[in-house]
């Protein structure tokens, strides 16, 4: 039997975990993929446009670190983050031999000589997302060369890269499709003596679809946190399956809305509304004692919200120009799925299991309803404030 004194002490237990743990919940920036351009021209130059985050390369601080608090060289990175301009770049000179010597440039099976003729850093910003940097590198190719590989160390961070040919003469030019390379993993060759063909529906779809999903699970705290709170005032499965679609129909119109540049708004908008909006739905949890109509309304406006985070992987990602309402779907595709995911191993290990054994609903609100949202809502009071003050 299940009593005050046994909810109050679970409570004050969570109470003091949220307080041990929290300090490792604050908003850190996971370290994105590289984004590499290569244009190779018929006059037999070629350029390779690297935009990255210059501090995590002079710390050493690549994709292994889910946060970056996490790393060793935490500290110095924190320090970089807030250098203007000029002084980073400074710091980034004696790193360009080694730099240079890590990263190839493979034509025709023989390693390319580049050299850095351009560094652009933007003023820090909102430090609590990372700044890349535009590093801008150049050589010289054969016009009868054939192939193109590209190879970035792993210590540097995972990268996404593709190629276009140019024939500036004609004005013309042909983009490949992205490879991304993880695991110290050289790209696969690309072609250079015949126009690149575009993806094919089903590359698009699986491409997108993936990067949906994985923007939640595992990385997407944030919104991980957001289905669990709106998992936890219903744990019906079809009112949750409505909450979810419209959470996702809701990110899908601002997320297109914002990728062809009808809305944009500053991260340091964007991310503590975030962190807000996890805590409201947590609060409301507690206060309201049952799900009302009103919270499909919030849901989708949160949802709105939510989509302007979306945005920004997919516009660091690049979306296909002829192929471009196909690849918005499939990553929302992706997204919805990780979320029905994270609702449904929800509802089997909570829901069902505690439901099938306390005797009545009041009792599973007690146990946990009300300790979860509190949870939730902590966390996201915290990352609120943590996402705001500098």
């Amino acid at each position: 039997m299940i009593n005050k004194s046994f909810f109050l002490s679970f409570t004050l237990f969570l109470l003091t975990l949220v307080s041990f743990f929290i300090p490792g919940l604050a908003f850190a920036d996971v370290v994105k993929p590289a984004l590499v351009e290569i244009s190779v021209k018929t006059d037999g130059r070629y350029q390779i446009e690297v935009r990255a985050s210059i501090e995590a390369l002079l710390t050493g601080i690549n994709s292994q670190y889910k946060n970056t608090k996490d790393a060793p060289n935490a500290q110095a990175y924190d320090d970089l983050r807030v250098l203007k301009p000029d002084v980073l770049r400074k710091a980034f000179q004696p790193f360009e031999a080694d730099f240079l010597k890590e990263i190839k440039v493979v034509i025709d099976g023989q390693q390319a000589q580049s050299r850095i003729t351009k560094v652009t850093i933007p003023e820090p910003g909102y430090v609590k997302v990372p700044r890349i940097s535009l590093i801008i590198l150049e050589g010289d190719i054969a016009t009868t060369a054939k192939s193109l590989s590209w190879y970035y160390p792993a210590r540097f961070g995972d990268n996404a890269v593709r190629v276009r040919q140019v024939d500036e003469v004609n004005e013309k030019w042909h983009w490949s499709s992205w490879q991304w390379l993880k695991d110290d993993k050289i790209s696969t060759p690309f072609s250079l003596t015949e126009v690149f063909t575009q993806q094919t529906a089903f590359e698009v779809i699986s491409t997108y679809i993936v990067s949906g999903f994985e923007h939640i699970l595992p990385k997407g705290l944030d919104h991980i946190l957001f289905i669990l709170g709106i998992f936890l005032l219903s744990s019906r499965i079809s009112p949750l399956l409505w909450q979810v679609t419209m959470f996702t129909i809701a990110h899908t119109i601002t997320l297109g809305l914002s990728m062809n540049g009808f809305i944009e708004l500053p991260a340091n908008i964007v991310e503590p509304l975030i962190a807000l909006s996890i805590a409201f739905i947590g609060i409301e949890n507690i206060l309201s004692p049952k799900l009302h109509r009103s919270r499909l309304l919030v849901v989708f406006i949160f949802g709105l919200l939510h989509g302007l985070g979306f945005a920004s992987v997919l516009s660091d990602f690049g979306m296909p120009e002829n192929d471009f309402v196909l690849a918005l779907i499939s990553f929302n595709l992706g997204v919805e799925i990780a979320q029905i995911a994270i609702v449904l191993v929800a509802y089997f290990l909570l829901a069902y299991w505690f439901r099938h054994r306390l005797a009545s609903e009041q009792k599973y609100r007690q146990i946990v309803v009300i300790p979860g949202s509190l949870f939730i809502a902590l966390i996201g009071l915290y990352w609120t404030y943590d996402r705001i003050v500098l």
